[in-house]
């Protein structure tokens, strides 16, 4: 894996990080410690919530299944992307992950925006809820 195991943020210092993506047009360019510290910043609001939401907004369905498989991965869901029955469709989509019911949604997309929009979901009043990105396709990408 490319991210280290220990996180040394802060709660409060993941989500302003990650509130650098929200709404942005265009993915900036990140360098390969920005990459990190948002690894570890999703990777702490994700063991703090009690599931995520994950949306793709990708150029093909290939693209999106192989960004959520390393997501899905990261964040330590033990499913399989390929066992599950989505319609193949040509051209850009859609495509959701919900990881309380562990159900996909897929659809066309026809909008410019690319990357992976994540929504922190928690019960409890103080819990960890919030909906970040568009972050890289390949931010979770490993490296053999």
């Amino acid at each position: 894996m490319i991210y280290p195991d220990s996180i040394p943020l802060t709660i409060p210092e993941a989500q302003t990080l990650l509130k650098g993506f929200i709404c942005n047009e265009v993915i900036p360019e990140i360098t390969q410690e920005e990459k990190v510290k948002i690894q570890q910043a999703l990777l702490l609001l994700t063991r703090e919530s009690e599931y995520q939401m994950i949306g793709i907004c990708a150029d093909s369905m290939a693209q999106a299944l192989t960004t959520l498989t390393h997501y899905l991965k990261a964040f330590q869901y033990s499913i399989n992307v390929e066992e599950n029955a989505l319609d193949a469709m040509e051209g850009a989509v859609y495509l959701k992950f919900n990881g309380r019911t562990k159900g996909f949604y897929v659809s066309p997309y026809y909008d410019q925006y690319r990357g992976v929009l994540i929504s922190f979901q928690s019960t409890e009043e103080n819990g960890i809820n919030g909906v970040y990105g568009h972050f890289p396709l390949d931010l979770f990408n490993l490296i053999a």
